[in-house]
């Protein structure tokens, strides 16, 4: 199955200088293989979901290129790399230097910016700092004056954060009706602690068991605010009158205990604790606002007097990037900005101007003009910051680079695809190579050279099936990519289904919606499409999915233990209301895919409640009843049953401080997890880590019959996980293997009438094979009485479904607007929206494949 087996050209197997050779990668499901890759070219690594086509493009080649690297560098320095780990390959030649741009979430921290990824930010400093118009007798401000993470720029009251953090009587106590003693202050911490501050009250003459608002106010705003921090002798379980006669008879305390008010409580918790889950706490007993000295604006007083075209560099940082790029136009050729005073000053806005245009022509060409620098990355897709940092190396002039690039037209309309190809192309000319993972079959096209690896995925999968030229992937009969780049695959099939009523929304206001009126169709599949920016995820993932849970009384805050109130962007102004089509339903569903767990614990087993069955029956089996073994025995995570060495993680990790952590088996259980007696019971011959240790696929057989397990083992199949191990661990799966794991979970549901899902993007990291997979599914939701909302880019899912709405016509304060609702034909015919061209031709496809595919026998429209 390696690319000696097929020869697709003779250039692939000389070991010419202008290739780079791989020989015996075996890194994750890599088998030995062997390939040879040009360089100085746009190759595109293609292959189904889960195929190796990452293990190949960033574990080996990427991988290998940073080794190198980070040989030639002091060890002190390596400590400050996140290093990867030594890939599993014999030999690597003519690799040259590497740059990955690979997605990602960005930065934690608001303070992380548009302006700060592509460095515009610092031309804008400076531009401010050299020419910008002072108020009169001020001296000159140096660069870092104007910026608000440095001590010289920050705003003294906010610290450059542009708001303010404090608490208040009602977001510390939200039940006034309870008694101290019933937890009427919330903010204060739980279990021992608290009780520990109510006795002290107690002592200290206050009552307890008085609801809260009966307190006096004078006593109610001591316990909560003052920084007086008594010490007391503490009675605990004597009630207040018990407690007031040992203080009259002096009786020897429980112990002495220290006082500290909720407030304190809250602020030096949330400044001091180490804890991620203890800041998260205390943190939403917190408020923001804006900062009174700042206004928001981050910066001193000082910074702010400075002017350029009339704006303050907050103001100016606010200014779209596509506003931003005009007003700099005439300063560019010195048509404006000139002043007979300060000849100097006319060529440094010159000199400036032209760097931040051209900065900003290739943000613009990457369809990223509606971005704005002081946005924080935060609050940007994977596909928005990768593009930031693919424009920043476009301008960075590299020659003899290799980027390894992971699915760059992840997030993009087909329309901002097109200039994502003019950018990869410009690196290209430059003298650079393109390692491209991807399944954009546009951007599949448009490569010099194809690295297909496959069949399948997992341990089916690993193998080169073509490396060559696109055309000689036409005769790869066993390949995916192959069927669909050259219209081999019937089309799914599609009867339009229509509306069970309606859920119409009124005056939506969100981030650039303006008062938008909106109907969304009810019992059908419908996609929301629109140009990268346009609001489609303003619309449906923030202000529906909000309205929704405000409703239903589900919560919709981050999952992220680590986010903290600081971390958080400040909350967006948000208005209207949903008007119809709330009683048809009883329940949302949001499929995002944020990962199913953040340590090693989690895996496909645990989140699908699959694990729980798994241990019932090897708690049933002989003998385990024998020796009295409960279904907690066969947790990992419970001490009676787990490796003590280990503590249940399979692994230990070996620090190596200059060089990458090296995690190796545990040498007590050799990765299994478990101790020796619960490795003693099997079930069918096998313990309960050979379950843990099996693929879907074979989990399937094995539980062949038990009606339950597999039943909830081939809707995992369904999605497209047969190949994922039943404990691999949450951490190494991709976001789109953990939402199609999210996916199945609800699909395992018996009742589903009334529900609505709403998901985000699920084609991202999908092969076409697997986005077909994916439109069965969504439509069994809807054939089950549900109602799915997808905002999506892949045309094939827009095509199948039963309604469209398109929001534009283009991004940010361009876009906003519903262009055009209706079925995919008439939206296709819509001459206003950007979407219509390639949704006609994703039809046409369609008629053409149903047409010339055997088998096909109902056409999309």
């Amino acid at each position: 199955m390696d690319q000696k087996m097929h020869k697709p050209s003779a250039r692939s197997q000389q070991s010419a200088p202008g290739f780079v050779r791989v020989r015996g990668a075996r890194e994750h499901n890599l088998k030995n293989l062997d390939v040879d890759i040009p360089r100085d070219a746009l190759v595109v690594f293609t292959g189904v979901s889960g195929s190796g086509k990452s293990s190949l493009a960033f574990g080996t080649l990427y991988a290998e290129a940073q080794r190198r690297y980070l040989e030639s560098v002091s060890p002190y320095a390596r400590r400050l790399f996140h290093q990867m780990a030594v890939p599993e390959v014999d030999e690597v030649e003519g690799l040259p230097p590497a740059v990955a741009l690979q997605q990602q979430r960005g930065s934690s921290t608001t303070r992380s910016s548009v302006g700060s990824v592509t460095t515009l930010s610092n031309l804008l400093r400076m531009l401010y700092s050299r020419a910008g118009d002072y108020p009169k007798s001020q001296p000159m401000l140096y660069a870092e004056s104007f910026s608000p993470n440095s001590a010289e720029g920050a705003c003294p009251k906010c610290h450059g954060l542009g708001r303010v953090y404090d608490v208040t009587e009602r977001s510390m106590v939200p039940d006034d009706t309870l008694t101290i003693r019933q937890r009427a202050v919330a903010a204060w911490p739980t279990a021992w602690h608290g009780q520990n501050l109510r006795d002290i009250l107690t002592t200290l003459g206050y009552d307890v068991d008085r609801p809260w608002r009966e307190l006096p106010k004078k006593d109610r705003d001591w316990i909560l605010f003052t920084d007086e921090q008594p010490t007391v002798p503490v009675y605990a379980g004597y009630d207040a009158k018990e407690v007031r006669r040992a203080l009259r008879r002096k009786e020897e305390p429980s112990y002495q205990g220290t006082f500290t008010g909720a407030r304190r409580y809250v602020m030096e918790t949330f400044a001091n604790t180490t804890s991620a889950m203890m800041k998260k706490r205390v943190s939403q007993f917190m408020l923001s606002a804006e900062c009174p000295l700042c206004h928001g604006k981050r910066l001193k007083a000082e910074a702010l007097s400075v002017k350029f075209a009339g704006m303050d560099i907050a103001e100016m940082a606010r200014l779209p990037l596509k506003q931003l790029a005009v007003l700099m136009r005439p300063y560019c050729d010195g048509s404006a900005g000139r002043r007979d005073d300060h000849p100097e000053k006319a060529i440094v806005v010159q000199r400036i101007a032209q760097d931040l245009s051209a900065r900003l022509g290739v943000l613009l060409d990457l369809g990223l003009g509606y971005l704005t620098l002081e946005r924080s990355t935060p609050t940007l897709s994977p596909g928005e910051l990768q593009r930031l940092r693919l424009a920043t190396q476009v301008r960075s002039n590299l020659f003899g680079v290799v980027y390894v690039l992971d699915e760059p037209s992840a997030g993009l309309h087909p329309s901002d695809t097109e200039a994502l190809l003019r950018a990869l192309d410009k690196l290209k000319v430059g003298g650079n190579s393109l390692f491209v993972v991807e399944h954009e079959l546009d951007v599949v096209r448009h490569a010099d050279w194809i690295v297909d690896v496959g069949p399948d995925a997992g341990r089916h999968g690993g193998h080169i099936l073509y490396s060559g030229p696109i055309d000689g992937l036409k005769s790869v009969e066993t390949s995916y990519t192959a069927r669909y780049l050259f219209g081999r695959v019937p089309p799914p099939r599609q009867n339009h289904r229509n509306s069970q009523g309606w859920l119409k929304l009124s005056g939506v206001e969100r981030n650039n919606l303006r008062g938008i009126d909106v109907a969304f169709p009810l019992g059908v599949l419908t996609s929301v499409t629109g140009v990268s920016g346009s609001g489609k995820s303003s619309l449906v993932s923030q202000f529906l999915v909000e309205a929704l849970s405000s409703h239903f009384g589900q919560s919709h805050a981050p999952d992220d233990v680590g986010e903290d109130i600081l971390q958080r962007a400040p909350d967006v102004a948000s208005g209207g209301k949903i008007t119809e089509g709330l009683d048809r339903l009883k329940r949302l569903v949001v499929v995002d895919q944020k990962p199913i767990g953040r340590t090693p614990r989690s895996n496909l087993a645990t989140y699908t409640g699959l694990f729980d069955e798994v241990r019932k029956l090897f708690a049933q089996t002989k003998d385990a009843r024998r020796h009295r073994f409960d279904a907690g025995r066969f947790s990992f995570n419970l001490p009676k049953g787990r490796c003590p060495n280990c503590q249940g993680e399979g692994f230990v990790c070996v620090e190596l401080l200059f060089l990458p952590s090296v995690y190796a088996p545990c040498p007590e259980c050799q990765g299994s997890r478990y101790n020796p007696d619960t490795l003693k019971i099997k079930l069918k011959g096998k313990s309960i880590a050979d379950v843990l240790a099996m693929t879907v696929d074979e989990a399937h057989a094995f539980f062949v019959g038990d009606v339950h397990i597999a039943r909830s083992l081939d809707v995992i199949r369904q999605v497209g996980l047969d190949y994922i191990r039943l404990g691999q661990p949450a951490t190494e799966l991709s976001g789109g293997e953990a939402q199609r794991v999210k996916l199945a979970t609800e699909l395992q549901r018996t009742q589903r009438t009334g529900s609505i899902y709403v998901l985000d993007e699920p084609t991202t990291g999908l092969h076409p094979s697997d986005v077909e997979k994916l439109i069965v599914q969504l439509n069994g939701l809807v054939d089950a009485g549900s109602t799915v909302i997808v905002v999506e880019h892949d045309m094939s899912v827009v095509a199948a479904s039963d309604w469209v709405i398109d929001i534009g016509p283009g991004a940010g304060d361009e876009g906003g607007q519903v262009v055009a609702a209706g079925q995919p034909l008439q939206i296709a015919q819509h001459q206003a929206s950007r979407t219509a061209p390639y949704l006609a031709r994703a039809l046409k496809e369609y008629r053409l494949r149903s047409r010339g595919a055997a088998g096909a026998t109902v056409s999309p429209q």
